[in-house]
């Protein structure tokens, strides 16, 4: 017991009591005491009701987006066989990681400008006579989110192909097996656990990053993390930004929990009756 008690003296000063200050702020309005009243004021608000289906949906996207480019990438990178050329690809993974978010951000305004790359291509192909509006729009941050979290939903992949064990592929192929049914039988049930983490790792991350979609969405792009930057350090409704921080958490742990029961009944799928 006492060998754990330094752990769970910092968990319980720097998470589970700023946790339960904002729980508790998200309910007490002074001079009226603990009430619902916030939550209704944020969750009628039209404008947050669209921030908060435009973060689902913008996450969603982001999220899918990375299973579908890094499942078969990570897949390709277990296949390696030379520690070296291994060692290079992590390494390559793990580089953008090393570069500051906020710098990775702005570099997209280098190319998705109204007089950026894509746009002076386009221009030079003549396949269009004026500058198309990238910038501020979701696809802006789709794309920023996108970059920015990939690396993690690869390195989760990457760690679950390296825990298959290579004679359960083969073993399959020799059965027959073709290869839809070695991935839908084989590789999902086994790889389950690393989508979890990553899926979960990118959705979280897109759920609550606020400078990618303040730079690439604008505010004409409003999301939940932008919105509660505007309530907390721009109206000073330090309520409605509590709420809304209580409402990415939620928003969170509920996908975090979908996800893993998904990963759960596709693991009992896969396995033999």
């Amino acid at each position: 017991m006492w060998l754990v008690a330094p752990a769970l003296t910092f968990l319980g000063l720097f998470f589970l009591i700023p946790l339960a200050l904002v729980l508790g702020g998200s309910f007490y309005e002074p001079g009226t005491g603990l009430t619902w009243a916030a939550y209704g004021k944020v969750v009628g608000d039209p404008v947050a009701q669209r921030a908060f289906w435009r973060t689902l949906r913008v996450a969603g996207v982001v999220t899918l987006l990375a299973v579908l480019l890094c499942y078969p990438a990570a897949y390709a990178a277990s296949r390696v066989t030379s520690p070296a050329r291994r060692t290079l690809l992590v390494s390559l993974v793990i580089l953008p990681l090393m570069t500051s978010p906020v710098a990775r951000t702005y570099a997209w305004l280098v190319v998705m400008g109204r007089y950026g790359l894509i746009n002076e291509s386009l221009r030079a192909l003549q396949l269009a006579s004026r500058p198309v509006p990238i910038l501020y729009t979701e696809t802006a941050v789709v794309v920023g989110l996108l970059q920015l979290f990939s690396p993690l939903m690869m390195l989760a992949l990457m760690s679950a192909f390296e825990n298959v064990p290579r004679e359960v592929v083969l073993a399959a192929r020799s059965l027959g097996a073709s290869e839809w049914q070695l991935f839908r039988r084989v590789l999902v049930p086994l790889t389950a656990e690393g989508l979890v983490v990553g899926g979960t790792l990118v959705f979280t991350g897109s759920v609550t990053a606020y400078v990618t979609p303040a730079v690439l969405g604008g505010p004409r792009q409003l999301l939940l993390s932008t919105l509660l930057y505007q309530k907390a350090s721009v109206t000073l409704d330090w309520q409605a930004a509590t709420v809304i921080a209580v409402i990415m958490l939620a928003t969170t742990l509920a996908a975090s929990t979908i996800l893993r029961r998904g990963a759960t009944a596709s693991a009992a799928r896969g396995r033999p009756a």
